[in-house]
């Protein structure tokens, strides 16, 4: 398993990085993981070193995936250390809540140049290598890409187009034995959202809004990630799969006087 993965140094993207890598290895096969970041950190090289003292093979690479040079440059070092690419996870995004009224043409376009514009430009630079491998690639995209989320800013309307460009990608790439498909998780504690879980009051009226009662772990997206770059899931592509506990099937479950599973 040769993997690029994007936004890799914390959060889901660390866990889906040692994911790949023992997936990998307890399938026999070696695992070869490009640990994307914005910048060099200690927790990008925590996760190199974890993936290396199982032993896999690591690499860590750093850019800014709203410079449009940026992507093809990960994946040409990737390729170049590995030989080439079995599959790419396309997880990196960034947020800046607000009203669209209010909102600036410069955090608009920012937003855009990451969440969509960096990942097609991620998956245009893999294609003649997956296309060698017949591998698969995966994009986080969210919830929020699946229901309107006022006050998101561009977020979601850049989630919503980032799956549809994957589910594009997978038509497009199917005759070439390349398969695409996307992740959407729901409420999960990474270092992105931590600032609403360390308040107890809004991580407890979360958990009991949510059919399985508790917030996401990266680990349980990172499980996702992994089957639907893994061999496993061979004849799957173009999928939205949703990892959010039940919550976005639960809305009619919220209309007071319905029943529901705990009356």
């Amino acid at each position: 398993m040769r993997a690029l993965v994007s936004g890799g140094s914390s959060g889901i993207g660390a866990s889906a990085s040692l994911r790949l890598a023992e997936a990998a290895l307890a399938r026999g096969e070696q695992a070869m993981i490009a640990v994307c970041g914005h910048t060099s950190n200690a927790q990008q090289e925590e996760v190199v070193e974890s993936i290396q003292s199982i032993g896999g093979t690591a690499i860590a690479l750093m850019g800014d995936l709203g410079d449009p040079e940026v992507p093809e440059q990960l994946v040409a070092a990737a390729v170049e250390e590995f030989g080439g690419l079995d599959a790419l996870v396309a997880n990196a995004g960034i947020a800046k809540p607000g009203a669209l009224k209010d909102y600036s043409l410069e955090d608009w376009d920012g937003m855009f140049s990451v969440n969509l514009r960096g990942a097609w430009l991620l998956a245009k630079a893999s294609y003649p290598h997956l296309r060698d491998s017949e591998g698969a690639a995966c994009f986080t995209s969210s919830m929020s890409g699946q229901l309107p989320h006022a006050g998101s800013g561009a977020y979601s309307p850049s989630k919503a187009a980032l799956t549809l460009l994957a589910q594009t990608l997978a038509l497009e790439w199917a005759p070439d034995g390349i398969r695409v498909n996307v992740v959407s998780p729901g409420m999960t504690r990474t270092g992105m959202t931590e600032k609403m879980y360390i308040d107890p009051e809004i991580k407890k009226a979360r958990e009991e809004i949510i059919p399985l009662s508790r917030i996401g772990d990266p680990i349980d997206i990172a499980n996702v990630i992994e089957f639907l770059v893994s061999p496993l899931s061979g004849y799957v592509t173009g999928q939205d799969i949703c990892v959010d506990g039940g919550f976005s099937k639960s809305i009619l479950s919220h209309i007071p006087g319905r029943p529901s599973s705990k009356s």
